[in-house]
């Protein structure tokens, strides 16, 4: 396999490396961040030499929110052809409807029927197992989709909180005011305008039923998404 490494983690990328390599692999790009990851398939391809299959982060710079994901949508749009694997530390049943949403849905777009890549998304513990993850990377080079158990069991479960309303980007902007940013800092952090921002929090306050007017709603929404990070 023709393989690129997305992680922000030195100490981690160069693990999957070495694990990697030393199965026979070849590791043709890392990336230390979205942006890089984005420009690296970019040139592998425009190259001739296309990777089989990216391997990424989720949560990557520039912003730390989930970068590394929407990296891998775009790249999906652009080359439906490389197998995508998605590594994410936490249990995230949004992330992974958003990769098997958009992401497969921009996959389906342009491509000849077998010439569109697989799609996987694992919590990174699964590496430790590691022929479990040699095994998935087969699986999604050879077009096919793995999804980690224990979201799957919870996308399939259909436990649905007032979170799960929440567009990404809303998810975004919650995030961020649970790290304690105003919404001037929210604007600069995701390059939106202060208007946009407003807008954002406004439709999370809705959505998580904060009426106007009621008191604390700012800090209200921050515990509901402290408690589901919780759980």
């Amino acid at each position: 396999m023709r393989i690129v490494i997305a992680e922000d983690s030195a100490l981690l990328r160069e693990g999957l490396v070495g694990l990697l390599e030393r199965q026979g692999h070849e590791v043709v790009a890392q990336a230390a961040s979205a942006t890089e990851l984005e420009a690296v398939v970019d040139r592998t391809v425009a190259g001739g030499e296309a990777p089989d299959v990216i391997v990424t982060d989720v949560r990557m710079p520039p912003t730390m929110t989930a970068d590394g994901l929407d990296a891998a949508v775009r790249i999906r749009a652009r080359h439906p052809q490389i197998a995508i694997m998605v590594l994410s530390q936490y249990v995230a049943p949004g992330y992974a409807a958003e990769l098997f949403g958009d992401g497969a849905r921009s996959g389906s777009s342009g491509a000849m029927e077998g010439e569109v890549g697989g799609l996987g998304y694992l919590l990174k513990e699964r590496v430790a197992r590691v022929a479990d993850f040699l095994r998935s990377l087969s699986i999604v080079v050879a077009g096919g989709v793995v999804i980690d158990p224990e979201i799957a069991t919870l996308l399939v479960s259909g436990r649905r909180t007032a979170l799960d309303a929440l567009t990404h980007r809303e998810r975004e902007v919650l995030e961020l005011m649970a790290r304690g940013l105003s919404n001037t800092q929210i604007a600069e952090q995701l390059v939106l305008s202060a208007g946009a921002v407003s807008k954002h929090v406004a439709n999370i306050f809705g959505k998580l039923g904060l009426a106007t007017g009621e008191e604390n709603r700012r800090v209200r929404a921050v515990l509901a998404y402290l408690t589901a990070q919780q759980k």
